[in-house]
């Protein structure tokens, strides 16, 4: 009966979250909501141990953490990545402008513990946030555990609102060039992924959790070296799952006799793209088995557990710096971006609005982007060349973000605490 109601209550608050989230167009973060109502049950009747209770414990989160990168390096397409090159320089470039002023000036406000738990989260999200959250416990600082939770929390706040803004002054520019002369603005970048034959209903399914869904596959197209061919009758849910946790067992063991020298999530991600780069694990591979939310609820149920040590009077000393240094860190992202933008043919609104997809990945960068050419221009040309424009940018800043950069990082930083 206590499992069953915890599991129910955990779910409920996940559930209320995604309704203001889908209610508000995406602008109040479901993980903003849930964070606050699971702050409110710890407060008042809702037992500390609630999260376990409802069976995400300590054995499902050591599965949850490797097979979800292993899942991560499935949605990632190297092709898009190369095409787009550019935009993945300039949101890489965004991130280290995050961590360089965040870093920089952030240690002369606060202590070193408090920004190194707090930074990498503010450059990709719910990745970081369960590495250093879980690294924090492993090396038994529990009292930092708050921050990561609360930057994932609390950044997109800010960085959805601010990327819309971005696009919507890009829109504006490239809407200008295209009224002057279309021929000449549409023959002016050859390497333009067309993507404006999506509709929003491909990524309804996904938008629940904001780094961890499938790109239509005719935005990202397919790069295989070989397929392997299974007849649909033996290729069921528990043959995928046993293909994730065989790649994943192999990356745990691969890193094993590394002896830590590379961590071993960051050697998930590798497996998980190479699998995938061989046909071996298909496109987002737990989505297809049908278990990929149920590891994503659990995993933000544990994540969300660590404010069971925030109590009221610790607010004030717990939000300081985590505004404080989103506030930085945007700011670097910005200088970062700006600087590189006219070199790589950019304006400084879309290399600015690349670099942000840092704060909060796909589908949030898809969905934007497509809200923001809704509200632009009801022109069905005119939206297919805002589309080609803006889209693939913002979809391959994402990957570079919070797949591969944000694993990195998070890895580093665990080592300076």
């Amino acid at each position: 009966m206590v499992a069953i109601v915890s599991l129910m209550v955990v779910m409920g608050f996940m559930m209320v979250g995604e309704w203001v989230s889908t209610r508000s167009k995406a602008y109040i973060p479901s993980v903003f909501i849930t964070a606050v109502l699971f702050l409110i049950g710890f407060w008042t009747i809702i037992p500390k141990n609630i999260v376990p209770q409802a069976s995400f414990g300590t054995q499902f989160i050591a599965i949850t953490q490797a097979v979800l990168l292993v899942h991560m390096g499935t949605l990632m397409n190297l092709k898009l990545l190369l095409k787009q090159w550019r935009a993945v320089l300039i949101a890489l470039a965004g991130v280290v402008g995050t961590v360089t002023l965040a870093m920089g000036i952030g240690i002369m406000l606060f202590s070193w513990q408090t920004v190194v738990a707090s930074v990498p989260p503010l450059t990709g999200g719910l990745v970081a946030a369960f590495l250093m959250t879980g690294g924090l416990k492993a090396q038994g600082i529990v009292t930092l555990a708050a921050y990561p939770v609360a930057m994932f929390v609390m950044h997109s706040m800010l960085g959805y609102p601010l990327t819309s803004w971005m696009l919507k002054r890009e829109s504006k520019r490239l809407l200008t060039k295209y009224h002057a002369d279309p021929k000449a603005a549409l023959a002016a970048d050859p390497a333009i992924e067309s993507a404006s034959n999506h509709t929003n209903a491909q990524v309804t399914a996904h938008a629940r959790n904001n780094e961890s869904a499938v790109v239509p596959e005719k935005v990202l197209p397919k790069l295989r070296i070989r397929r392997w061919k299974m007849s649909d009758a033996y290729d069921t849910s528990a043959f995928m799952i046993f293909k994730v946790a065989l790649v994943t067992a192999l990356a745990e063991y691969v890193a094993q006799l590394l002896n830590g020298t590379v961590n071993k999530f960051i050697v998930c991600l590798i497996f998980g793209v190479i699998a995938h780069q061989i046909g071996f694990l298909e496109d987002s591979v737990l989505q297809k088995a049908g278990v990929f939310h149920w590891l994503m609820y659990g995993l933000l149920a544990y994540i969300f557990s660590n404010l069971n040590i925030v109590k009221v009077s610790m607010l004030t000393s717990i939000l300081v710096p985590i505004v404080t240094l989103i506030i930085l860190g945007i700011a670097g992202m910005f200088i970062a971006s700006s600087l590189l933008a006219k070199p790589l043919g950019f304006s400084r609104e879309m290399a600015f609005a690349s670099a942000m997809t840092a704060l909060f990945g796909f589908p949030a960068d898809y969905i934007v982007t497509h809200e923001v050419v809704g509200i632009m221009t009801t022109d069905k040309e005119e939206r297919k060349y805002l589309l080609d424009n803006m889209l693939p940018k913002m979809l391959v800043g994402g990957f570079a973000t919070v797949s591969v950069a944000s694993v990195i990082i998070a890895s580093v930083f665990l080592k300076l605490l």
